[in-house]
C-alpha cells in the first residue's frame, strides 16, 4: 500500500479522466481499469483484480465500487475516497449539464440518432469488460461451466439472479471450484 501524494494524484487523475469515457456506466471502463491497475502500474495482480470485480458485483449499491476497492488496495482509505470521488464526481456534474441541455433538444432528429447510437457502444464496452474479467479470473473447467450456465440461464430463462448466486455458492462450498 502506497499513500504518497504522487500515488493519490495518479489515482485522481486516472479515474477522473476515465470517468468521462465510461459510456454506459462503470462496467464499460473495466478493461481500461484492468490495463492501468494491473499491466501499467502493477498495483494488483490479475487475480486480485478479478476478485475485486467480483466483490464489487456482490455488494449492494452501485457496482462502480470496484474503483473504491482498487483505491483502497493502492492507498488505503485515502485512495478509496480519492478514486470514488474522481470516478463519480465528473460524470455527475457532466450529467447535470447534459441532462438540462438534452431536455431542450428532445424531439430533434440528431438527439434521437445520438441516443440510439450510444446503445451499441455501451453494449460493446460492457462485453469487453466481461471478456477481461473472464480472462483474468483464473478459471478451471467447473468455473467455466458455471459462468456459461449462468449466462445461458440469465439470457433464456426468467429466474431471479439470487438463485444463481445461491447455486454457485453451494458449488463453491462443496469444494468443486
Amino acid at each position: 500500500m502506497n499513500s504518497g501524494h504522487g500515488t493519490l494524484l495518479t489515482l485522481a487523475g486516472f479515474f477522473g479522466v476515465l470517468s468521462l469515457f465510461a459510456i454506459g456506466g462503470g462496467n464499460s471502463a473495466v478493461p481500461e481499469m484492468h490495463r492501468f491497475a494491473v499491466d501499467v502500474q502493477h498495483w494488483l495482480s490479475d487475480r486480485q483484480f478479478a476478485d475485486s470485480f467480483a466483490l464489487a458485483q456482490l455488494t449492494p449499491g452501485p457496482n462502480i465500487i470496484i474503483v473504491t476497492l482498487i483505491g483502497y488496495h493502492v492507498a488505503g482509505v485515502a485512495g478509496a475516497l480519492i478514486t470514488t470521488l474522481a470516478m463519480c464526481g465528473p460524470p455527475a456534474v457532466f450529467a447535470f449539464f447534459v441532462g438540462t441541455a438534452s431536455d431542450r433538444f428532445k424531439g430533434k432528429t440528431w438527439h434521437s440518432v445520438l441516443s440510439r447510437a450510444l446503445v451499441p457502444v455501451t453494449i460493446g464496452l460492457t462485453a469487453a469488460s466481461a471478456t477481461i474479467v473472464a480472462a483474468t479470473a483464473g478459471y478451471n473447467w467447473m468455473a467455466l461451466a458455471i459462468t456459461l450456465g449462468t449466462a445461458l440461464v440469465a439470457y433464456f430463462v426468467r429466474v431471479h439472479p439470487l438463485w444463481m448466486f445461491a447455486l454457485a455458492a453451494v458449488i463453491g462450498m462443496s469444494g468443486l471450484l
